[in-house]
């Protein structure tokens, strides 16, 4: 395993942590917020972004547009088995989703369920720092790097790790600041 390797995948988990950080609602309409949403279309679950447009005419309200207005239903009921804890409005064309106003108690939820995902991103890039530093032990063990050589290239993935955890670490003071501001 090779340091750009190492690196292109911690780049990966933030990433991905991001992603995910995205799907958390805070108190203001963001498509990002229905990308884990599948609808149920002819018997398959299908993403909501391919079904219908989404777009976001003003800070607390969510439209969807669906392509196939037949399918109306059946995003409203996705999204009402969702996690979002949203009621959809439909009337007829669309459907509308109001972000209402977070609580503080729901706040502090999210901002556990923030924290968790972090967490998770966290682990991911010391798995990859697990997995690296075998890779330059075992390269090692079969003489293909020195032992100075090994001491370095594991400080240098010690390092890498450091800064991903960081970014990751930013991006969780990021999204914690955006839920508890009103």
């Amino acid at each position: 395993m090779e340091l750009a390797e190492i690196e292109e995948l911690m780049n990966k988990a933030v990433q991905a942590t991001q992603r995910s950080f995205n799907t958390v609602r805070t108190g203001r309409a963001n498509s990002s917020l229905l990308d884990r949403i599948q609808v149920e279309y002819y018997g398959v679950p299908t993403p909501l972004k391919a079904l219908a447009s989404l777009t976001t005419p003003d800070s607390s309200t969510l439209l969807i547009q669906p392509f196939d207005p037949s399918t109306l239903a059946a995003i409203e009921r996705a999204i009402v088995a969702s996690d979002l804890g949203l009621t959809p409005s439909n009337d007829g064309k669309v459907v509308r989703l109001t972000i209402p106003p977070l609580t503080e108690e729901r706040r502090k939820e999210l901002s556990k369920q923030v924290a968790k995902l972090a967490e998770e991103g966290r682990v991911s890039i010391r798995n990859i720092r697990r997995d690296g530093i075998d890779s330059v032990r075992k390269r090692e063990k079969n003489g293909e790097l020195s032992e100075d050589e090994s001491k370095s290239l594991q400080d240098d993935i010690q390092k890498l790790t450091d800064r991903y955890i960081k970014k990751i670490d930013e991006l969780l003071a990021e999204k914690e600041k955006e839920l508890t501001t009103l």
